[in-house]
């Protein structure tokens, strides 16, 4: 088991120090990602607890943030520099990508409310 705890922390200071050359800009979005993804974790939790008596606003709640977080991802992908997948695709397209989609998610979210 020692083994083990010394393997994990290896691995979490191995990951520290690659993830403090990130980006500034990277570090953000990951920021909003996981704020969204702890949203809906709340929301979650709040419906455990309290109940879930208006379900589409529950589900609306949870898909938004699930989607805005698979969004963010989707922008930390094509902003990212070291990606060669998406080198010749400007940072503000990206956005504006990011922004399109947003508002399309969520107007289907809207709807979806009722």
């Amino acid at each position: 088991m020692p083994k083990a705890a010394g393997d994990a922390k290896l691995l979490i200071q191995s990951l520290t120090k690659a993830y403090a050359a990130t980006p500034t800009n990277l570090k953000i979005i990951d920021l909003y990602v996981v704020f969204a993804v702890a949203t809906a974790l709340v929301q979650v939790i709040y419906m455990g607890i309290v109940g879930s008596f208006p379900f589409n606003s529950f589900l609306s709640g949870v898909l938004s943030c699930i989607g805005t977080a698979v969004l963010g991802v989707c922008l930390r992908i094509q902003v990212n520099k070291d990606n060669k997948e998406f080198k010749d695709l400007p940072p503000e397209r990206a956005f504006a990508d990011f922004v399109l989609c947003n508002l399309v998610l969520h107007l289907v979210i809207m709807n979806f409310l009722g």
